[in-house]
């Protein structure tokens, strides 16, 4: 596509920003779309600095803004869709979840049929695949097992019929007679420089004499750096272009992972950090069992306080479940269909994130230090 133009929605968060300095690397890219809801002035000033590469124009706004939706799509050639609600602890109200999560992908579908846009990719995740039990053990799982989360949580829920709806609309046609191409990645957990769930646990921990907590010691997951996400869609992107690749990929939902050791998300968390002194806490944990019923108690007092007042439990089923399985997958058909190999080698990926990890601890010791003076 000669020209093309590519509209990126959450470009403001820890992947979207990811694609968006990838992209200024691509050919014949003549304009890269920034859509979110908020920039942070950092960002503002380096998608400022990327003017001198590519067009890059920044487009505040709600996925929910039909408007807004409307101009974004205007004359563009792909869509990466990344913009979403991540939350796992049931925090947000539902109704506002399945709203940006379900219905702002609706929303951009419809405006990619009448703005004729041809390609569009969606960034799924891993939830929508599970873990629906931590008794069911998946290792190197691949996307022909047809696995689907039972979970009624908003946030797999929304995401598993974002995903289904993206991947349906294969094949619609477009106002100006062509075809939409669409697929889906699902990353498994994505780490690196900027994750926000990794800044909290390191920020836990150093408040807590720089001791982290365990509570997912008996998982095995297979984490996936963020850059090595980024470069997926990508790929992805150049693949629905090829009018070969194409009608393989459209319609299809890849798995994302990279070589990242497999290993529990606790221990993920102690070797990006050790070198800063960091040590995990070696206190016995609750059973599994029992830490599951504990849970479901929480849920019920929960449930049953709702009317009078908002009790907000520490952890649920669907987190002790997610934290404590047994839950791998291999990135083989996005390999062959797509051509992604990690373009992060596990050491490139732990030394960037351990160098970030490393100026949180800089920075928390900083802020002691004037607290005490």
């Amino acid at each position: 596509m000669a020209g093309w133009i590519c509209l990126v929605t959450g470009a403001g968060g820890f992947l979207g920003q990811r694609i968006v300095r990838l992209l200024v690397e691509e050919k014949d890219l003549q304009e890269i779309r920034a859509l979110d809801k908020v920039f942070s002035p950092e960002l503002r000033e380096e998608f400022s600095k990327l003017q001198s590469k590519i067009k890059l124009t920044i487009l505040e706004g709600d996925i929910l803004d039909e408007q807004c939706l409307k101009k974004a799509c205007q004359d563009t050639s792909v869509i990466i869709h990344t913009a979403c609600i991540i939350d796992f602890l049931d925090v947000v109200h539902r109704e506002t979840i399945m709203n940006v999560n379900l219905k702002g992908t609706q929303l951009l579908l419809e405006a990619c049929v009448q703005a004729s846009v041809p390609i569009f990719i969606y960034t799924s995740t891993i939830e929508v695949a599970g873990p629906n039990s931590y008794r069911e053990i998946i290792q190197n799982g691949h996307e022909d097992e047809h696995l689907e989360s039972t979970w009624s949580t908003s946030y797999p829920y929304s995401k598993k019929l974002a995903e289904k709806a993206v991947l349906a609309a294969n094949g619609w046609a477009l106002k100006n007679g062509g075809t939409l191409h669409t697929c889906a990645l699902r990353p498994m957990y994505i780490y690196g420089e900027g994750s926000i769930f990794l800044y909290n646990h390191i920020y836990k921990a150093l408040r807590n004499n720089g001791i982290i907590q365990q509570n997912s010691k008996f998982s095995i997951a297979n984490p996936v750096y963020v850059g090595n996400v980024a470069w997926a869609h990508i790929l992805a992107s150049r693949a629905l272009q090829d009018p070969k690749k194409a009608p393989r990929v459209g319609g299809q939902f890849y798995y994302i992972s990279d070589d990242t050791p497999h290993q529990s998300y606790d221990n993920l968390n102690y070797s990006l950090s050790k070198e800063w002194g960091l040590s995990l806490e070696s206190r016995m944990s609750l059973p599994l069992f029992l830490e599951y019923w504990l849970a479901f108690l929480l849920e019920i007092v929960s449930f049953l306080l709702s009317p009078i007042y908002k009790y907000q439990p520490p952890f649920n089923r669907h987190t002790v479940t997610l934290l404590n399985s047994v839950f791998t997958f291999s990135y083989k058909k996005a390999q062959r269909d797509l051509g992604y190999e990690p373009l992060f080698s596990w050491e490139e990926a732990k030394q960037k994130t351990m160098e970030w990890i490393g100026s949180i601890v800089k920075e928390h010791k900083k802020s002691l230090k004037t607290k005490t003076h």
